[in-house]
């Protein structure tokens, strides 16, 4: 018996931390993917933006090409998030590439529904107004149009950021940066040690950031929304 009381003074049952003391051990690491996850995410949107933007204002005046253009994004949305990483790691390999071109697909939907809808919903009378005024088409979509329409292409951008945060994580698996890895490592070894901090560091994180990228949004629609147009 005095032996059995010995050895429970020497031997420390290896309990995992909880969560705080997971994340203060882990912070370099975890502020590193933290930064990993932002980047991705703004690189994606800031491409996402361009192309889709740049689409919308090619097609916006064709019904029939807005169709087709929105038909295809739809059609690519449909896709599974994994099969479409997958489908990109046979030519570009694994890490930033296949992840950022998967993500980049994903997002074109919002965007360009949104510019079509945007450009769409200002009143003609007030293009023919500048037109009658002098203005050349490019100044009356650039000076006009354009900022009009700019509430509703805000909010198609807002929306396609919050869906690559989410679709995001899925990167993981062709090694893309990011919380991700530490969501689904968690969950592939759930049971073990530390798993459930894992599993809740990659959750909570992209949660948290997607919330503050969300908040962002409603800020800058409200910054560069023409006073006229804000609600």
């Amino acid at each position: 018996m005095w032996l059995v009381n010995l050895l429970e003074d020497f031997i420390v049952p290896l309990t995992p931390p909880n969560l705080w003391q997971f994340i203060s051990i882990q912070r370099e690491k975890i502020t590193h993917a933290v930064i990993a996850q932002i980047e991705l995410v703004l690189v994606v949107m800031t491409l996402v933006s361009l192309t889709a933007i740049l689409t919308g204002l090619l097609v916006w005046k064709s019904t029939a090409a807005s169709e087709a253009v929105t038909g295809f994004w739809s059609v690519v949305f449909t896709i599974p998030s994994l099969a479409m990483f997958i489908f990109f790691i046979g030519p570009f390999g694994l890490g930033w590439l296949p992840a950022v071109i998967a993500l980049v697909l994903y997002g074109q939907l919002p965007v360009v529904r949104n510019t079509i809808v945007g450009l769409r919903s200002v009143e003609p009378a007030i293009m023919e107004s500048a037109a009658a005024m002098g203005m050349k088409p490019l100044t009356v979509l650039r000076k006009i149009q354009f900022p009009l329409a700019w509430p509703v292409i805000i909010v198609g951008i807002r929306v396609s950021a919050m869906l690559i945060f989410g679709i995001s994580a899925i990167a993981a698996y062709v090694g893309g940066p990011g919380l991700g890895d530490y969501l689904f490592s968690g969950l592939a070894n759930l049971g073990s040690f530390n798993s459930m901090n894992q599993t809740l560091v990659g959750a909570f994180g992209i949660t948290i950031l997607a919330l503050i990228f969300d908040a962002l949004f409603v800020i800058v629609r409200r910054i560069t929304t023409p006073r006229g147009l804000r609600v």
